[in-house]
């Protein structure tokens, strides 16, 4: 979003677009609204669910927030003595319906095979607090902010309470088991919207990949930013931001893509959708 949030690109962006912010799943209710609605978006940064259950959603390309090994924000947390296989219920976190999803495909596919929608662990929506979480459920699904600082708060959590934790790192567990790389979230536009529009695909998708492009050479400055805005060191912003997240919508991750709508749709988790 560089180009968005800095001269002298963003007087040429607000010129362009109307740019309001909220959580990856506002985003797509957003996107899924009336388009007359006063509050409807025509555009958006959005969990990948979104584009199954929208059918008027087109993916922008170019663009991703993806994860080739470990991501850290997407955390599935449960005690030592519980395995996976023993997990009955989980207390998500429900800011990313695609989180959500890739959960529950891990868990049917891999750490419960053979389980469905009836006997899996019952998902429930809950704050993102790990304590209060594990208070009421077997694991906790925790997502952004939240689990990065969970991460960090991790050996004070185990000093003051001598319960040991397991955290199972989302992205790394499904690329360890497909190969492949964890995609979260897209650009998608209202094909309506992209009628209307008087300019193409191709022209909207280059005002994000050069905002993108941007933001990767003022990682510093990024860093310096977020540090003031969050109760995190530079050191784990600025690994987050360089060795964590993947930016780029490239033949891998339409690759991970295509097995996560695949697998979503075989386990009735989201409609059958075909990029």
């Amino acid at each position: 979003m560089w180009d968005f949030e800095h001269e002298p690109w963003r007087s040429q962006m607000a010129a362009r677009y109307r740019l309001d912010w909220m959580m990856p799943s506002e985003c797509a209710a957003r996107l899924a609204l009336p388009r007359e609605a006063p509050q409807a978006a025509h555009l958006g940064l959005v969990p990948i669910a979104a584009l199954a259950t929208n059918p008027e959603l087109r993916l922008v390309p170019g663009c991703a927030i993806a994860a080739t090994r470990r991501v850290r924000s997407l955390l599935l947390i449960r005690r030592e003595q519980q395995p996976l296989s023993a997990i009955r219920t989980v207390a998500a976190d429900t800011s990313s319906r695609a989180t959500l999803a890739y959960t529950q495909i891990l868990f049917r596919e891999w750490w419960q095979p053979g389980s469905s929608s009836g006997d899996g662990p019952e998902f429930r929506p809950h704050c993102p607090d790990v304590d209060a979480m594990l208070d009421s459920a077997d694991a906790a699904l925790v997502i952004g902010d939240p689990a990065l600082f969970a991460l960090e708060e991790r050996l004070n959590r185990e000093e003051r309470t001598g319960e040991k934790l397991i955290y199972h790192d989302l992205a790394e567990e499904w690329i360890a088991l497909t190969g492949l790389p964890w995609v979260s979230a897209v650009w998608a536009i209202r094909q309506s919207a992209l009628d209307a529009s008087t300019r193409s695909l191709d022209e909207i998708a280059a005002d994000f990949i050069a905002s993108r492009d941007r933001g990767l050479a003022n990682i510093e400055s990024l860093v310096a930013e977020w540090s003031a805005r969050l109760p995190l060191s530079q050191n784990t912003i600025r690994a987050y931001l360089t060795e964590n997240i993947h930016y780029t919508l490239d033949e891998p991750c339409l690759a991970g893509l295509k097995l996560f709508y695949k697998l979503a749709a075989q386990h009735q988790i989201l409609p059958e959708f075909t990029l």
